[in-house]
């Protein structure tokens, strides 16, 4: 439906999947593969993993599958992207890159042995939802979570092409709190490659070496705050920098 409108917008010389599995075959065809990892309709846990055979969930007992016209398809699915130059930092005084942040020097302090090698990949984890349609009638909730290399200059990380789709987490409603249900697989690859690293081909030394990768901060408005990192972003200690130092008071209505 939304390839045949993008269709609609552009030139008619514009090279445009015409539908999802041309789209598909596209991806196949560069080699990023996806996993589709069904989820419990209650945000309770992922049919993943030793759980992938379930056929309902361990923590509430809901059926893995919904009724569609009488027949059984999978309630709610996540798609599971694969999350898999050096840099030139001014010292003036001035941030034109994350790199001359603080928090970017306490972790080189912090990590040595990551900060020596700069092939070393750096992460920004970014999420938020949307409707897809278009339309307040239609009650659904897309959340995608992107990925920002800062290997980058500053004129390229933060472009759409430098961006890596990691997880889509379609559904009904937000995720809320239960976000972290989803973002298991993620977590777990993001881990491996923080841990073990991935062997990486580099073309300028022509030679094979083990990249690793860290995620440094995630980029989100204040309520995705909160459900990224578990934080009660509501009431007296709503602040995560203040915590109990926070100087608040109720209103009477």
């Amino acid at each position: 439906m939304l390839l045949q409108i993008l269709q609609d917008l552009l030139p008619l010389d514009a090279k445009l999947p015409k539908d999802n599995y041309e789209a598909k075959k596209i991806i196949k065809d560069l080699s990023i593969g996806y996993e589709k990892i069904h989820a419990c309709p209650n945000d309770c846990m992922l049919f993943w993993k030793e759980n992938a055979l379930d056929e309902a969930c361990s923590v509430c007992g809901a059926s893995r599958w919904k009724k569609s016209k009488g027949e059984e398809s999978e309630d709610e699915v996540q798609d599971d992207t694969d999350a898999l130059s050096k840099r030139k930092k001014k010292e003036d005084g001035l941030m034109r890159h994350p790199a001359n942040s603080q928090a970017w020097k306490m972790f080189n302090s912090q990590h040595v042995e990551f900060s020596s090698d700069p092939r070393n990949v750096r992460l920004g984890l970014s999420s938020d939802g949307f409707n897809p349609y278009g339309h307040m009638s239609t009650i659904h909730s897309t959340w995608p979570v992107i990925l920002f290399p800062y290997n980058f200059p500053p004129w390229m990380c933060m472009k759409r092409p430098s961006f890596i789709l990691s997880l889509v987490i379609p559904g009904r409603f937000s995720p809320g709190n239960d976000i972290d249900v989803y973002l298991q697989s993620l977590i777990e690859e993001l881990k491996e490659l923080w841990d073990v690293g991935v062997e990486t081909y580099d073309v300028s030394t022509k030679s094979i070496f083990q990249m690793h990768a860290a995620l440094m901060w995630t980029i989100n408005d204040f309520p995705t705050y909160g459900d990224l990192s578990g934080w009660n972003t509501n009431g007296a200690l709503a602040c995560p920098c203040c915590n109990y130092n926070t100087h608040s008071r109720w209103l009477k209505n």
